[in-house]
C-alpha cells in the first residue's frame, strides 16, 4: 500500500510534503488516542528490530513513526556491505532502548518501496519521523557516525515532535504493542485527492485540491508544500528540455533561462545542479533579478524538504552569496 504522503510523481521526490506542523499534530492525536485507550503498553527488545514489507509499511512504519523514530535499513541478501552494516544497526536499535525502531526492508522483495524512497544503491538508511521521510546515509558507515546520526535523529524527534520513544520491558511478549490507527485530520480527504491527482498526472487537479485546502486553512503546511511541488511539475510540463538547456548555457546572465533550467534540473533529480545553478545566478545578479532567483531557490528548497542535507548546505551557500 502506498503511503499518502510519500507519493513519487515522475522523478520528483514528493516524500517531504508532510511538514512539521501537520506531522506534530497527528503524532499528538495518535498519542492522545493511545492514552485514552489505556496506553500502547511496553514492547519487548525483539520489537525494536522488525522486517517490513509493502503490505505492512503504513502500519509498521508510518503509524509507528507517530510514537518513535523509525530507522529504515534497505538491504539485500547479495549485498556484502549490507551484511556488515545491518548487524550494527540491529545492535544499536536494541541499545537505544526504545528511542528508535529499526525497520529492515529487503529491496528484492519490495521494489516499490525502494523506488518510492528513491534508493539508488544499497545499503541505504532513511528515517521516518511523524510521517516525514528523512535520508540519513548511504553505503557503509562507521559505528561512531551511526551513533551521531541516531543521536541527532532522537533529538529532532523529541524537540520538534515530542516523540520520547517506546517503553521497553525485557519480559514483555514480542508483538504485544501494535501501533494505533492514526486519526484522520480535517483535510485528509482533500490532501488524499491531491496526491491521487499527482499520481494520475492530473497536475491542474492537484493544484486545485491543494488550493482548496489553503482557502480554508492558509497555514496548512502540507498543502502549501504540496502546491509548490505540483506547480513545479506544471511549469516543466510543456518545456523543451534541449532548448531550455541550450538557452541556459548560452545566456548565463538570463535569469529566466537559468530559473527554467533549474526547474528541469530538479525534476530530473539533479538537486545539487539546480541549487548550484541558482546560487551562481544570485552571485551574478542584483536588484529585482537577484530577488526573483532567490525566491525561486527558496521554493525549490521547500520542494526537496527543509531537513534534506542538500537543502541545509545550499542555504548556507545562498547566505554567503547574498552577504
Amino acid at each position: 500500500m502506498q503511503p499518502r504522503n510519500m507519493s513519487m510523481s515522475g522523478v520528483v521526490d514528493l516524500a517531504a510534503v508532510k511538514a512539521a506542523q501537520e506531522a506534530k499534530a497527528k503524532a499528538e492525536q495518535t498519542r492522545a488516542e493511545a492514552a485514552r485507550q489505556g496506553g500502547a503498553g511496553a514492547v519487548s527488545p525483539a520489537d525494536l528490530v522488525i522486517d517490513v514489507d509493502e503490505a505492512g509499511f503504513e502500519r509498521d512504519v508510518l503509524q509507528r513513526s507517530a510514537e518513535v523514530p523509525v530507522v529504515i535499513d534497505f538491504w539485500a541478501e547479495w549485498c556484502q556491505p549490507c551484511k556488515q552494516l545491518s548487524p550494527v544497526l540491529e545492535r544499536l536499535a536494541v541499545e537505544y532502548n526504545g528511542r528508535v525502531v529499526l525497520a529492515k526492508i529487503d529491496v528484492d522483495a519490495n521494489q516499490m518501496l525502494m523506488q518510492q524512497f528513491g534508493v539508488q544503491g544499497i545499503p541505504a538508511v532513511f528515517a521516518v519521523v511523524a510521517g516525514q521521510a528523512l535520508p540519513l546515509f548511504q553505503g557503509a558507515a562507521g559505528e561512531q557516525q551511526i551513533r551521531e546520526t541516531l543521536d541527532q535523529l532522537v533529538q529532532v524527534a523529541e524537540q520538534r515532535f515530542g516523540l520520547t520513544g517506546l517503553t521497553v520491558d525485557p519480559d514483555a511478549e514480542p508483538g504485544g504493542a501494535a501501533p494505533q490507527e492514526m486519526p484522520a485530520g480535517p483535510y485528509d480527504a482533500l490532501l488524499e485527492a491531491a496526491v491521487q491527482a499527482l499520481d494520475a498526472g492530473d497536475l491542474a487537479g492537484a493544484v486545485q485540491a491543494y488550493k482548496n485546502v489553503l482557502s480554508d486553512d492558509p497555514g496548512n503546511t502540507e498543502a502549501r508544500l504540496g502546491l509548490g511541488q505540483a506547480e513545479l511539475l506544471q511549469r516543466v510540463q510543456g518545456m523543451d528540455p534541449q532548448r531550455v538547456r541550450e538557452e541556459a548555457a548560452g545566456k548565463p546572465g538570463d535569469v529566466d533561462a537559468q530559473i527554467a533550467a533549474a526547474d528541469l534540473d530538479l525534476v530530473g533529480g539533479h538537486v545539487d545542479d539546480a541549487f548550484g545553478r541558482l546560487i551562481d545566478t544570485v552571485r551574478r545578479t542584483a536588484g529585482d533579478d537577484r530577488d526573483a532567483v532567490r525566491r525561486r531557490l527558496l521554493e525549490l528548497f521547500e520542494v526537496v524538504g527543509p531537513e534534506d542535507p542538500r537543502v541545509v548546505a545550499a542555504r548556507r551557500a545562498l547566505a554567503r552569496a547574498l552577504f
